[in-house]
């Protein structure tokens, strides 16, 4: 679209219908009104917590006029106006959040799982396949922490820049139309203050993609005022050095205006989206004078740290009263007219209020006159008026029951009568299974993808190799991969420090930028943050990014807003959106205290909703991306840091062989005891079980291969049941991911009962490793430390075959 194009497009305040107005002022007062009531309904004890848009209601009007077909948002959970002015969020849905209905209908944005204000559109379809996303108005799924949007934000507007200027791209119409799409992102003025805001901002400059920011400035961050967030208590103010100089300058645009002058505000985000869109321009628009009528959220009252003259300046200053006045000035309406708006929406809302709590009430109630119905037959066949009355009557009572309630009485019951037979236990028994199915996937479905594409449902295909195939180094079999999928899918590209130019700090990328071009092997500027946040926003726009993290010491920068955004994407939108994202990092053992890290305990803790690969060599790396970039999941595959120059063979189907997730690979047979390892600790457990088998040990070597998903075939459980002995091994700290492996295998797995000796762990120390080869080996297990643990479990067993060492 042309910049001719765009602007024939524009309107202005000038130019709309009085219909328009008002419209919009109707829209403003549903939206207000909706604020009011929700704050009621948590006041009364019908919604756990709530937080509105109260306030904010006629800027977003003006943005919403400029956001189009195609476009995205990445917003904050005050956006409640706008996500209704788009048509992608009724009153009924918005009751309906609050009161977290469980049911994808009546709550499509989070299906009950987000607490009020997290929205989200549905970019999938009942197949987990993407819609057609450039006919659609797109809204990425919230997340509460602040400022956790702006990396998001980053890559959804870096997607267009991709779609643009890739011709290879420009078939993809399902996801864009030639890049004139423009990500939205807003987010509160106090917010502003967290590193990751700066550090989008800083990232879209640098990279010039079409990403417009708009700053809620109501002057406050909970009870803490501007004075305390913001130098000079001005956003603005302190970002005009990244104020382009002149069109075609590299740079931001950026607008001051009151969030309460309608017509200044669709003015200027007419002519901000205009820049954003034609030039790929970053903008940033700083809505001053906002107001927030109740405060933060139902947690408190502003009054508590707002003085008089603040709240009567909010008061006069209040962005639909602003409005009112001005359509009143300009004659676009009469009084009574405005009058019977605002009293017809103060109607409107309470119809879709009482819709809502009905459609997620009454089902409730059905359930619960069923089981009432049930534990009084229960009654009526047993005798047990007087063991259960207690349970039965508060909940055949109760105004107000949730399906805890239910679940709760019923198993509360079932316990008494444990010792009794009849029909009505059975059913009582077979009522409380399906309600616990019902309620799994209600709760805790989805973490993963359910489609065809799951990474579980990819097909194995073997590694081949030639005659003869010569060994090269590790870093060589990667390279080749890569450049074999690079081909294959014009969708991949690749991203991270040292990346481009010298095909990153340890070659896998070597040569690549030459023969791809720099849109698809891009360098990046050290910014782990929103590095990742870039990889995740192209994923939702159809893409396949792989995002480099140099160290996965490093990865810490970038583990909050995997954990709060990627990890549970699926999750929190109950399957609506997905982030196919793979983050390629490196670790285990190298040199020193920031180069050696293997916090894969910290990893595991944090990342649920994402794969995690920890592969022991290149060629088992280079599998787990084969299969990686054939899924529509996001993963961690961790690369040994060490193993990068070791010699391994390229196969001959070096881009199609698969390695599977969640299936360990037994890499030496034995029959005494299984050790249960993986990564780069794979090479020293298999030193260690050439000295065991020395002394007589025979030792079963298990490379678990992925840690998320975990031996879904129980492999382990099989080796065991072969040696009776289990020893867990790895890098990380005492209790770490060898703790985990072993309550994924002891008690996962059911295998205590095959042991003949207890479990043993062997881990790094508390410390991280020191730099130096005697700091490696003195902070690290080694051969020697497998092999004395190794061997002292087996003295217990037969202290006289095996007799002490020391």
């Amino acid at each position: 679209m042309s910049t001719a194009e765009t602007a024939d497009l524009m309107v202005t305040a000038a130019t709309l219908s009085k219909e328009e107005l008002l419209r919009d002022y109707r829209l403003g007062w549903e939206s207000r009104q909706a604020s009011l009531a929700g704050r009621k309904e948590v006041f009364m004890g019908k919604a756990k917590f709530g937080i509105f848009g109260d306030g904010k209601e006629v800027p977003q009007l003006a943005m919403a006029r400029a956001f189009r077909a195609g476009d995205w948002r990445s917003g904050y959970y005050r956006d409640q106006t706008f996500m209704l002015a788009i048509g992608e969020l009724t009153l009924q849905q918005y009751f309906a959040q609050l009161y977290a209905h469980p049911d994808v209908e009546a709550e499509p944005s989070t299906a009950g799982r987000a607490m009020n204000g997290h929205f989200g559109t549905r970019l999938l379809d009942e197949d987990g396949q993407f819609k057609n996303l450039a006919e659609s108005k797109n809204s990425s799924a919230d997340i509460s922490p602040t400022g956790g949007q702006m990396p998001r934000l980053v890559g959804l507007a870096y997607a267009s820049k991709l779609y643009r200027q890739n011709p290879e791209l420009h078939s993809m119409t399902q996801f864009s139309v030639n890049g004139n799409e423009v990500a939205f992102g807003t987010i509160g003025n106090a917010s502003t203050s967290e590193g990751m805001f700066f550090e989008a901002l800083n990232a879209a400059g640098v990279l010039q993609i079409p990403m417009l920011v708009s700053v809620w400035d109501d002057h406050y961050g909970i009870s803490v005022p501007a004075e305390y967030q913001t130098t000079k208590q001005n956003i603005s103010e302190i970002l005009k050095g990244l104020q382009r100089e002149g069109e075609g300058q590299e740079g931001f645009e950026i607008f001051v205006v009151k969030g309460w002058d309608y017509a200044a505000l669709v003015d200027t985000y007419q002519r901000a989206a205009e820049v954003c869109r034609a030039q790929h321009v970053p903008v940033l628009i700083h809505v001053t004078e906002v107001t927030q009528p109740q405060g933060h959220s139902t947690s408190g009252s502003h009054e508590r740290y707002k003085s008089k003259d603040r709240l009567s300046w909010e008061e006069e200053h209040d962005c639909l009263r602003k409005m009112r006045e001005w359509l009143l000035s300009e004659g676009q309406a009469l009084e009574e007219e405005l009058d019977q708006i605002e009293n017809e929406a103060k109607e409107t809302v309470k119809q879709a209020r009482v819709a809502a709590w009905e459609a997620f009430f009454n089902p409730i109630k059905q359930e619960r006159t069923e089981v009432v119905a049930l534990l009084n037959k229960l009654v009526t066949e047993t005798g047990t008026e007087h063991q259960i009355h207690e349970l039965v009557e508060p909940l055949a009572h109760n105004p107000a029951p949730i399906r805890a309630d239910l679940v709760r009485t019923v198993r509360r019951v079932l316990r008494r009568v444990r010792t009794m037979r009849s029909n009505a236990r059975r059913d009582l028994q077979n009522w409380l299974e399906q309600a616990l199915a019902e309620n799994a996937d209600r709760y805790n479905s989805y973490l993963f993808s359910q489609s065809e594409e799951a990474a579980l449902n990819i097909e194995e295909i073997k590694a081949e190799f030639a005659p003869n195939t010569p060994q090269v180094d590790g870093r060589e079999v990667l390279q080749a991969c890569f450049e074999a999928n690079f081909r294959r899918d014009p969708r991949i590209f690749a991203i991270g420090e040292d990346v481009g130019r010298i095909g990153d700090v340890n070659q896998a990328f070597a040569g690549l930028q030459e023969k791809f071009g720099e849109l698809r092997v891009t360098d990046t500027g050290i910014r782990e943050c929103t590095i990742v946040g870039q990889g995740i926003g192209a994923a939702m726009r159809g893409l396949r990014p792989i995002t480099e993290i140099q160290y996965l010491d490093y990865l810490l920068y970038a583990i909050q807003i995997l954990s709060d955004d990627v990890a549970s994407l699926q999750y929190r939108t109950k399957g609506g959106q997905k982030a196919p994202l793979i983050v390629r990092t490196r670790g285990h053992r190298l040199e020193g205290i920031w180069h050696s890290g293997s916090p894969i305990q910290m990893i595991l803790g944090s990342i649920r909703g994402i794969h995690l690969c920890v592969p022991r060599d290149m060629t088992q790396a280079a599998g787990f991306y084969n299969t990686l970039l054939r899924a529509d999941e996001p993963a961690i595959v961790i690369e040994c840091l060490n193993g990068y120059r070791l010699k391994e063979r390229i196969p001959q189907n070096v881009g199609e062989f698969t390695v599977p997730l969640g299936v360990p690979e037994v890499i030496r047979e034995g029959e005494d005891l299984t050790i249960v390892t993986y990564g780069s600790m794979c090479r020293i457990v298999q030193d260690a079980a050439k000295q065991l088998e020395e002394v007589g040990i025979s030792v079963e070597v298990i490379d678990v291969q992925t840690l998320l998903p975990f031996d879904i075939e129980q492999v382990i459980s099989d080796s065991i049941r072969k040696t009776n002995r289990v020893l867990f091994a790895d890098e990380d700290v005492p209790g770490g991911a060898t703790a985990y492996m072993m309550q994924q295998v002891v008690d996962g797995q059911g295998a205590y009962q095959l042991l003949d000796s207890a479990p043993r762990c062997l881990s790094a120390q508390a410390h991280r490793p020191p730099y130096g080869s005697d700091g490696d080996y003195f902070s690290k297990p080694n051969a020697e430390d497998v092999f004395d643990i190794v061997y002292e479990m087996m003295q217990e067993a037969d202290p006289k075959r095996f007799p002490a060492i020391y």
